[in-house]
């Protein structure tokens, strides 16, 4: 498996807006793109315009082939209310979270 960390600067007064989208951004996107799995989002504790989503994939092939330009259009819409401030790529070795 393979994840993929998105670090967000969302307004607070725009995060229940930027999570709607995400949420159905997430859902659209797991239906729809080979070797997608979904994604969970975290609020910082200690910032509270910064957002984590974190998105599993089957592989790194599978995530570089929906991520093509770096801003899929299935994004587009939660980038029109949020910054996104980073993206990182990490091979999963062991999910014990079941």
């Amino acid at each position: 498996m393979f994840r993929v960390v998105y670090e967000w600067k969302v307004p607070v007064a725009q995060q229940q807006a930027f999570q709607t989208i995400w949420r159905t951004t997430t859902e659209t996107i797991h239906s729809t793109v080979e070797g997608a799995f979904g994604s969970f989002m975290l609020r910082s504790s200690d910032d509270p315009e910064k957002i984590l989503t974190v998105a599993k994939w089957h592989s790194r092939e599978h995530w570089q082939q929906f991520w093509g330009n770096c801003n899929p259009h299935q994004m587009q819409k939660m980038r029109a209310i949020a910054e996104r401030i980073s993206v990182e790529t990490y091979d999963e070795l062991e999910d014990r979270s079941k």
